[in-house]
């Protein structure tokens, strides 16, 4: 006679209202702690704790389908990026990431890749997923949307929208005051590619330094990007290519740091020292650019900051839609000085 196997019993889920009961509390008391609600700071660490560990032991998991038809919110932010590329983006990332977190939300991440059919395209496939708001990342909103939005920078108003930006003024001042302390008076600027959101406010405060400096901005010593990717390689020939026109400069300003470690490598090609013979100043202060060698003189954006920012201001316009909120913060800038910068060498009254 066979024997017929018993098919082993779901254990239907643990809901809020059995967790409350078996540590005799509130289900609202459950829910605030759950839920990490702003409230959730009235109550006693110590009970926080006994909730947070009887959840765990009961298996509990909140009901996210019933908290977003209880809200009439999705708890989902979407993040647009040209891509996840070492530098910029990591460490906005991480300011980003710890705000949404402890307010309950998930993050749907795409990369454009600087598609212009994908720029146009995602914000609205983004908002077809339900999505409660957009943080931008050097991307351009191209049309009006209904929701909240948060721009890492932003330069453009835009109804609904909050941009966070640097105040690119002190920015490039700092960074030329150095190299005009240090002696240099021939200084090579990079003016970054047009498809970033910075480079017409980062060439113009630039400009604006060097006049106040006294420092001449000639035309055969300017680099223009034409590439459609922000690598070290796009710092790499164009002053490689500089370097078989001229030597008479000393200094060259860099429009970040990735193209600041293609400078330096074209200059070492060259058969010339950083800072020995030719100084670099670099922009944002990634985490490689003080374990570079030479170690990277640059400015430091407060790229973490910047992501923290982004996320709170986000998070208060969607709790708050009707409040009164910012157009626009400005953040300020830091010079970090490192090995790749000293005093500028003598250049000879004729360079061949």
């Amino acid at each position: 006679m066979a024997i017929k196997s018993k098919m082993p019993v779901k254990t239907p889920p643990v809901s809020l209202k059995i967790l409350a009961e078996y540590l005799n509390l509130s289900p609202a008391t459950v829910s605030l702690v759950m839920n990490n609600a702003p409230a959730v700071r009235s109550i006693p660490e110590r009970t926080r704790q006994r909730v947070k560990e009887a959840a765990k032991k009961l298996n509990y998991r909140p009901n996210i389908v019933a908290r977003s038809l209880r809200t009439r919110q999705s708890f989902f932010i979407g993040i647009l990026v040209p891509e996840p590329a070492e530098g910029y983006f990591p460490m906005i990332m991480k300011g980003i990431e710890q705000p949404l977190v402890q307010a309950g939300y998930f993050s749907f991440l795409v990369s454009h890749l600087w598609q212009q059919d994908l720029i146009e395209e995602y914000p609205q496939i983004l908002l077809q997923r339900a999505v409660d708001g957009l943080v931008l990342i050097n991307t351009p909103l191209l049309q009006e949307i209904s929701l909240p939005v948060v721009a890492i920078p932003g330069h453009k108003p835009m109804p609904g929208a909050t941009n966070i930006v640097l105040d690119h003024e002190q920015a490039t001042m700092l960074a030329l005051q150095h190299l005009y302390d240090l002696g240099h008076r021939r200084i090579a600027f990079m003016k970054g590619p047009s498809f970033t959101q910075d480079v017409m406010a980062r060439w113009s405060g630039t400009l604006l330094a060097a006049q106040r400096l006294g420092l001449p901005v000639l035309p055969e010593l300017c680099m223009n990007f034409e590439a459609s990717e922000m690598a070290p390689d796009m710092g790499y020939p164009i002053v490689r290519d500089l370097l078989a026109r001229t030597r008479d400069f000393t200094a060259i300003f860099c429009f970040n740091d990735t193209t600041a470690i293609g400078a330096i490598r074209a200059i070492r090609d060259a058969g010339l020292r950083c800072p020995e013979d030719i100084s670099v100043v670099g922009f944002d202060d990634i985490l490689s650019a003080a374990y570079h060698t030479p170690s990277l003189t640059t400015i430091r954006q407060p790229l973490r900051q910047m992501g923290e920012t982004a996320a709170e201001v986000l998070l208060r316009r969607i709790k708050n839609p009707e409040a009164s909120h910012p157009g626009e913060i400005m953040l300020q800038p830091e010079l970090i000085v490192r090995e790749s910068t000293s005093r500028a060498r003598e250049l000879p009254a004729f360079v061949s």
